[in-house]
């Protein structure tokens, strides 16, 4: 019976082709939208860790409780042992100190007088050590736009809105100042070694980046950091992972009343991050939702005009003896092929056309200027695991519940007016 279902379906296209159109487009639609969100998402989320939250951070608890405005007062004091302590109790994920930081740069002319001047937000990491990561989760290689990556103490970066703004040239030299840890004034002499562009206009503003040895000696922050940081292996946030490392680590030091004591907070723990991850997590079951009850009245409406059609097939069927719950059947089993049918091919395109948005990607950067978001400017799909079966819960459960709604028809006949029907 499959056998002749199947070649039913194939040979008549006037029954099978309009379904199997909409659930096609419909599935190519859910597929390439659910790519796209995940990637723009997925790619802040990534970039939110990589650049302030990392999976787990620990800090003081004074400096937990105002982390957003960087009090390195209240940092993290004997740090290196701290980090050994860490990386042996929990050696699948690799720690990192750093240090935030915020203040202004000046550019003196040849008269030693100011000739460019601005704000900016720091980040101080271990640029030198060869087992560091940092480059890479910072993407410095390919966010340089002018000169070469800090390759000895006293070179730091900048972003390049400011270089090409104040016309500012790798080689030359500024002054950060800021705040020590003491509370005093800080002046550090820097070189600039080059400029880069992360693509993100809430970084791309004003920032400076230079190794961790070198802000330490200028905030006065001796075997001190504000941070330490910990990333999967994967580099995907685990929050059942990361829960449990955690709440291990706080429970130890719970009895502690020490306001300078450490803590450990996941990412999802973090700057509003928990809504954000429940919204990406939520978004593809409202996706499905959305497209299976529309795709669903769409099928509905085109079964019943092929109800309408198939009227009398219906009723020859009952007239020669079949029974209304097989027709029924019949009916749900064509609606099976047809969304299978339908689905496999709006995969197949939908997977097509989101492949080439994450490859080539589309500039969003005009839209970002003035955005204190953390997300990428240039945004791209994502194509992730789920992506290629995701399709088939709309495509098979909407064509299905349109068939068998627009199939209830069938229990409506009345077999006493059969041949009457057929002789008309």
């Amino acid at each position: 019976m499959i056998r002749f279902l199947f070649k039913g379906i194939i040979k008549d296209k006037s029954r099978s082709l309009l379904p199997i159109i909409v659930v096609s487009l419909g599935v190519m639609l859910m597929v390439v939208m659910f790519c796209w969100i995940h990637g723009i998402m997925g790619e802040s989320l990534r970039l939110n860790a990589n650049f302030n939250t990392g999976h787990l951070k620990v800090m003081t608890r004074a400096y937990a409780k105002d982390a957003d405005q960087m009090p390195n007062d209240l940092a993290i004091l004997r740090v290196d042992n701290q980090l050994k302590e860490l990386k042996t109790a929990y050696p699948n994920l690799d720690w990192v100190k750093r240090i935030r930081f915020g203040g202004l740069i000046d550019f003196p002319d040849s008269n030693g007088e100011t000739r460019a001047q601005g704000p900016v937000v720091g980040w101080a990491l271990d640029l030198f050590s060869p087992e560091s990561k940092e480059s890479l989760r910072f993407n410095l290689e390919r966010s340089l736009v002018l000169g070469k990556l800090p390759a000895k103490p006293g070179e730091a970066l900048i972003s390049d809105l400011f270089a090409t703004k104040f016309h500012i040239k790798p080689g030359e030299k500024f002054t950060l100042f800021g705040t020590t840890m003491d509370g005093g004034m800080a002046f550090k002499n820097l070189i600039v070694s080059g400029s880069i562009r992360f693509g993100s206009a809430s970084l791309d503003r004003g920032a400076v980046i230079a190794d961790i040895s070198d802000v330490q000696l200028a905030l006065a922050m001796d075997d001190a950091a504000g941070e330490i940081l910990a990333f999967f292996n994967s580099n995907r946030y685990d929050n059942e992972q990361a829960s449990a490392a955690a709440l291990a680590f706080n429970q130890k030091l719970k009895s502690i009343k020490d306001e300078y004591a450490p803590v450990m907070i996941t990412l999802r723990e973090q700057s509003g991050m928990a809504d954000f991850i429940d919204y990406v997590d939520a978004i593809g079951s409202v996706m499905i939702i959305v497209f299976m009850v529309a795709m669903s009245i769409v099928l509905w409406n085109a079964g019943l005009l092929g109800g309408l059609r198939r009227y009398n097939e219906f009723g020859i069927r009952l007239a020669m003896g079949e029974d209304k719950d097989h027709i029924y059947k019949t009916l749900i089993y064509e609606a099976v092929f047809i969304g299978t049918i339908g689905s496999v091919l709006g995969t197949t395109f939908g997977l097509l056309i989101a492949w080439y948005l994450q490859t080539v990607g589309i500039d969003i950067s005009g839209i970002m200027k003035n955005s204190s978001l953390l997300m990428p400017s240039v945004a791209r799909a994502e194509i992730t695991p789920t992506a290629w079966y995701i399709g088939f819960i709309p495509g098979l459960i909407s064509v299905v519940l349109g068939n068998a709604l627009s199939g209830i028809g069938i229990y409506k006949r009345q077999t006493a007016q059969l041949f009457k029907e057929l002789e008309a």
